[in-house]
C-alpha cells in the first residue's frame, strides 16, 4: 500500500519521556512531507498546546494538519483555517460540572480551556498540573466555572486518581448515555466530549475533505483514545509502550517512544524504495 497520511499522537508516540522529538524522527517527518505525504497531529490537547510541534515539523509549509481536542477540531496548518468543529451542547454543561463536583472530596477537578489558559472549576490537583505542564498553558482557578467555560467549547476534561475517574466515567456515563461521548485518553485523564466525536471520526472527514481513503492512512498512538483511529486505519499501529487494550487493537507493534518507534515506521513502510 502506498501510504500518504501519517497521523501521530503526541504523548507517548511521536514524543519521548522528555516530551521530545529527537533529531532522527523530526527529519523523517520533514523528509516525507516533501515526498507529498501528509502528517496529522492528533492530540487529546487544546490546539494551542500541539502548535509549538507543528511548528517544528513545519506542518504549515507542506499543508499538513492539527487535529485537537481528541478530534472536535481540525485545522489546516497552511491557511489556519478551521475545517470541522464540533462543540459540547450547552445544555449538558450544568449537569457535567454537577457530576464532576460530586467527586470534589476524592480530589477531582474539572477543566476547560480558553485560548491562553486552562480553567479548574474545583481545585487543581497533581493531574491539572500535568495537564498545564504539557500544554504550556497556566492554571486559573474559577469559583464561577460554568460561567468561565468558552460559548464554543469542544471538550471538558475531569482529572484525578484512576480509581476515582473510573468511577467518574461509570457515573457520566450512566447520566449521559449517547448524549455525550465520555472516555478516558489515560486513566486519569477523563474525556468529556460531543456525542460520537473521537480521533477517528475527525481522520474520516478529514480524508474525504482531501480525497483520500483509510486505506491510505497510518495511525501511531499509545492511549485508549487512540484506540478507534487505530482501528480505522489502513495500518493501525501501536507504540511498544501502549497500553495492553492499544496493543490488542493494532496491526502492527513498534518499538517505543523512547527508541525512536515513529521513525521505525516512516523506515518500514514509507521510505521503502
Amino acid at each position: 500500500m502506498d501510504y500518504q497520511v501519517l497521523v501521530l499522537d503526541l504523548d507517548g508516540t511521536l514524543t519521548n519521556s522528555k516530551k521530545e522529538i529527537t533529531p532522527a524522527t523530526l527529519e523523517a517527518l520533514i523528509d516525507i512531507q516533501k515526498m507529498g505525504k501528509k502528517v496529522v497531529l492528533a492530540s487529546g490537547r487544546p490546539t494551542r498546546g500541539v502548535v509549538p510541534l507543528a511548528r517544528q515539523l513545519h506542518l504549515s509549509d507542506y499543508g499538513s494538519y492539527i487535529l485537537s481536542f481528541n478530534g472536535a477540531r481540525i485545522t489546516d496548518c497552511r491557511s489556519g483555517e478551521v475545517m470541522y468543529n464540533r462543540c459540547l451542547p450547552k445544555d449538558a454543561l450544568p449537569d457535567v460540572f454537577r457530576l464532576a463536583s460530586a467527586f470534589a472530596r476524592d480530589g477531582a477537578d474539572i477543566l476547560t480551556y480558553t485560548e491562553d489558559h486552562i480553567i479548574s472549576g474545583i481545585h487543581p490537583n497533581r493531574y491539572t498540573q500535568l495537564e498545564s505542564r504539557i500544554n504550556h498553558m497556566p492554571v486559573l482557578e474559577r469559583s464561577d466555572f460554568l460561567s468561565a467555560i468558552p460559548p464554543q467549547a469542544n471538550k471538558l476534561l475531569a482529572t484525578g486518581e484512576p480509581e476515582v475517574i473510573s468511577r467518574m466515567k461509570d457515573a457520566m456515563a450512566q447520566h449521559f448515555r449517547s448524549y455525550l461521548s465520555i472516555y478516558c485518553s489515560d486513566p486519569f485523564f477523563l474525556e468529556i466530549m460531543p456525542r460520537g466525536v473521537d480521533k477517528a471520526h475527525a481522520l474520516v472527514k478529514l480524508l474525504g475533505s482531501i480525497g483520500l481513503s483509510t486505506e491510505q492512512m497510518i495511525c501511531c498512538g499509545d492511549g485508549y483514545n487512540d484506540i478507534t483511529m487505530i482501528e480505522t486505519a489502513g495500518l493501525g499501529v501501536a507504540m511498544a509502550n501502549a497500553q495492553p487494550p492499544v496493543l490488542d487493537s493494532a496491526d502492527y507493534i513498534t518499538k517505543s517512544n523512547d527508541e525512536d518507534g515513529v521513525l521505525h515506521v516512516i523506515n518500514t513502510f514509507m521510505r521503502r524504495s
